[in-house]
């Protein structure tokens, strides 16, 4: 690759363009006075050193990283309830501007890490000088427990470069169930948890 930034160009485009348009799905539910599923949506493109790893990794040449790496251009979007994910997920299928490819339920069958996320694979529509460009984009949906145990496990894949001491492994995959453990506990009382919320919210306004 000659020119990382020229190429990673129309991805931070697209990023930027989604990051709004997530959160707009927010702030519909909020300007209609309804609870949003949606807590906050972040977004990034992949660093270059992040790229050639996955690269060497997944044995991805340099022709074929459009079609073949998928997290280029990355957008988180974190919920309260596992309950939510659903509602998240069945809001991206029915959207016009752009396309799902792809589906990766890692909740109903977590890693062997004990990874736990929904990942939504789209197709979008970058308007460019040079014309449309149709890029993948991943959208990975958590809720905030999940996110947690996601973000520690990733600084810990770095210092270890994937290949955990065997105590650090048990104590992540037993921290991932207790994560889980905490969303099904949060859901039994989700009502309570909303109706509290609100409480608060009005208090404030």
């Amino acid at each position: 690759m000659d020119n990382w930034d020229e190429f990673l160009v129309p991805y931070k485009q697209a990023v930027e363009e989604l990051k709004v348009k997530l959160r707009g799905i927010r702030k519909q539910f909020t300007l209609e006075d309804d609870r949003s599923p949606i807590e906050f949506v972040t977004g990034r493109v992949k660093p270059v050193p992040s790229i050639l790893d996955k690269m060497e990794t997944k044995r991805i040449p340099m022709e074929r990283i459009q079609q073949d790496m998928q997290d280029i251009a990355g957008l988180r979007m974190m919920c309260q309830f596992v309950d939510d994910i659903k509602i998240v997920v069945e809001i991206l299928r029915k959207r016009k501007d752009f396309k799902v490819v792809e589906e990766k339920d890692y909740i109903s069958h977590k890693k062997p890490s004990g990874y736990r996320s929904y990942h939504v694979v789209i197709e979008y529509p970058v308007q460019t000088i040079h014309g449309e460009r149709k890029l993948l984009a991943e959208i990975q949906i958590r809720t905030l427990a999940m996110n947690f145990w996601a973000t520690i496990e990733h600084s810990l894949n770095y210092k270890y470069n994937g290949d955990f001491p065997e105590e650090i492994q048990t104590r992540l995959q037993r921290a991932a169930e207790a994560a889980f453990r905490l969303d099904e506990e949060m859901s039994l009382i989700r009502e309570e948890i909303q109706e509290a919320q609100l409480f608060f919210t009005k208090k404030k306004e």
